[in-house]
């Protein structure tokens, strides 16, 4: 089910994140991580800025853009952000799941939702990346074919991590425990 390094746990490349955890919480409590209001800083230094749901409206609006003349319809990330390096907006849709429900079907509207809010951040010329964060549910073989789908169209998903690498973020250095074995040990 694991297509092209997408998916799958990989704490080299990102960190553990539990889908119940607010992304900023979740980066203040990471070594150098330090977030006010909308700006992360990593040792001091802006490397992003980070928007829930209306925020991102505040923020377009403070540059000059009037969501309205993009796109017909708000739409509420769970979180986006923008990171400075590459000059690229991430949103990040957390989807938890337990037992099989609605949420099965919004996984398939990641093309449309990429496409608007490409449309949205065009004014800024910024680039887009959509993805969304997996709880372990998802690695149900019933889910083949609409992940498959994710990635033919140009989205991504991760299973239970945030993959700070792969969005140009710092990857803050954590101490190993005595316990694990390094993979390449194995």
């Amino acid at each position: 089910m694991i297509k092209g390094g997408t998916g799958g746990s990989n704490t080299q490349t990102g960190l553990l994140y539990e889908a119940k955890t607010d992304l900023k919480v979740f980066l203040n409590s990471k070594e150098g991580y330090k977030v006010e209001g909308t700006r992360v800083f990593y040792h001091g230094d802006l490397v992003a800025r980070f928007f829930k749901k209306h925020e991102l409206y505040g923020f377009l609006k403070s540059n000059n853009i009037d969501w309205k003349q993009h796109i017909s319809k708000k739409l509420l990330p769970d979180g986006c952000i923008y990171v400075i390096v590459n000059n690229t907006v991430f949103i990040i849709e957390v989807k938890y799941q337990q037992v099989s429900g609605s949420v099965d079907e919004k996984l398939q509207t990641c093309d449309f939702k990429r496409k608007e809010y490409i449309k949205l951040f065009s004014k800024l010329n910024y680039k887009v990346e959509y993805c969304y964060v997996l709880s372990n549910w998802f690695h149900h073989e019933q889910y083949k074919d609409v992940l498959d789908y994710v990635i033919s169209v140009n989205c991504r998903y991760y299973f239970t991590y945030i993959p700070l690498h792969e969005f140009g973020l710092p990857v803050p250095q954590e101490t190993p425990k005595d316990d694990v074995i390094p993979s390449y040990e194995m």
